[in-house]
């Protein structure tokens, strides 16, 4: 459908935009005119226009990339997330969401804890789960003397870097990433430096580089990594650590998969000045347990509190003893346990079937296997004509090659050689070996 470009101020044009994106007359990578173009069609002036473009950066909708204009963002902020996913049709296995087998999930296995009035005023973190957490944190070598709790790991995140950074500033993030991350950052207009990945987490020459060039916040996934499974190396984790070393630069933290990862905990937190180390129950308790401890240095902390006490005041202590009562609970720790191993087998046994057939694939850690391709939509096609979803890999990368992810939590033992050969087959119909 056309497109309906209107408006007589920068406000007005960039809403005739965000409706294109929302209606679908925008379709994700499509260009918008040049900057002169539109405004001669507009009768406005050409800075008008560039304001309009800038709103649009700003809210994460679209983005610049040099000759290439200016074009609609892969997964534009300002469009519903369940208009980005790929379409499934039906009778087609979906492992392209990322979600963890929900028959493993312990929430039904905690009772409901005590309801207590809490009052306005009142400390915003539980007192259980401020002891819970001291000492789980501790015992991995996480400085806890700091805390705050945030609706989940991304609301956590984006509290730290709020707290320390402004829109323009550079952010060092994994590359390929957490899609959510680098739609957060396009949001908040932040500029994303990538940092290729390997088994062992960000490249220590990745990081150097991204230091020296003045970023002002590095983001790191301590083990499974969204997309490819990377866990921190103890070596790498203190190779990053001399590099962080003495830096001002905010560190974050994202151990978003604790209890199922698969992989120990290697962790930077205290290599700078300012830093946020962030823990979600999501992951391994269910999605709809939006809890998150966030520990950090005091100032970090003190900044993450003052902002919540202007928006939501604190999460719910009813959420929060509910966290502190599955962490305790025998049950659900026996649940948690069963799920990290069925993950981890599922993850070992599709690489080793894929590595028979001929096809690299990572996936050290988490519930995902990141497998290279030559060419995405070649091999997410032929997949789905197979009767099997994957995640198309642009929807992570920045710079790095294609590749595709498959979620492993729930798949069955009779699944994983037809899923082999379904990959196999996409990854040859390119024709181009992975390895």
């Amino acid at each position: 459908m056309p497109v309906q470009y209107s408006g007589t101020g920068a406000e007005s044009i960039a809403a005739s935009v965000e409706e294109a994106i929302s209606g679908g007359a925008l379709a994700p990578g499509a260009a918008l005119p040049p900057i002169r173009e539109l405004a001669g069609r507009l009768a406005v002036n050409a800075n008008t226009v560039a304001a309009a473009y800038r709103l649009l950066r700003e809210r994460g909708a679209v983005e610049t990339g040099g000759r290439r204009g200016t074009r609609v963002r892969h997964r534009p902020a300002t469009t519903p997330r369940s208009l980005l996913g790929i379409d499934v049709p039906a009778g087609v296995r979906d492992l392209s969401t990322g979600n963890p087998d929900p028959a493993l999930l312990p929430i039904a296995l905690a009772g409901a804890p005590r309801p207590r009035a809490l009052l306005y005023g009142e400390e915003p973190v539980s007192p259980a789960l401020v002891a819970h957490t001291r000492a789980t944190l501790g015992a991995d070598g996480v400085p806890a003397g700091h805390l705050a709790v945030t609706s989940g790991a991304l609301d956590g995140i984006e509290r730290a870097l709020t707290a320390h950074l402004r829109p323009g500033d550079r952010v060092a993030v994994e590359d390929p990433g957490w899609a959510n991350l680098l739609d957060l950052l396009a949001a908040l207009g932040l500029s994303a430096e990538p940092m290729r990945v390997d088994d062992d987490g960000p490249l220590a020459a990745d990081l150097a580089r991204a230091l020296e060039r003045g970023v002002r916040a590095v983001v790191v996934t301590n083990r499974a990594q969204n997309p490819t499974g990377a866990a921190l190396s103890a070596e790498r984790a203190d190779a990053l650590r001399g590099l962080l070393a003495g830096r001002e630069v905010l560190l974050v933290e994202d151990d978003h998969c604790a209890g199922i990862a698969g992989a120990p905990l290697h962790t930077l937190a205290g290599s700078t000045g300012h830093w946020a180390f962030v823990r979600s129950a999501s992951k391994a308790y269910g999605p709809d347990l939006r809890v998150a401890v966030l520990a950090g240095d005091r100032r970090t902390i003190e900044r993450v509190h003052g902002r919540l006490r202007l928006g939501p005041g604190w999460v719910s202590h009813l959420l929060q003893d509910l966290a502190v009562s599955l962490w305790s609970d025998g049950a659900a720790t026996r649940r948690v346990l069963e799920a990290e191993g069925r993950y981890t087998d599922n993850r070992t046994r599709l690489r080793a079937a894929l590595a028979a057939r001929g096809v690299a694939a990572h996936g050290r850690s988490g519930l995902n296997v990141w497998v290279p391709v030559p060419d995405e939509t070649v091999a997410i096609t032929r997949l789905i004509g197979a009767g099997w979803a994957a995640a198309p890999g642009s929807r992570f990368r920045i710079r790095t090659a294609p590749g595709i992810r498959v979620t492993v939590a729930d798949l069955r033992a009779d699944e994983l050689e037809p899923l082999a050969d379904a990959i196999a087959d996409s990854v040859r119909g390119t024709g181009r070996s992975s390895v």
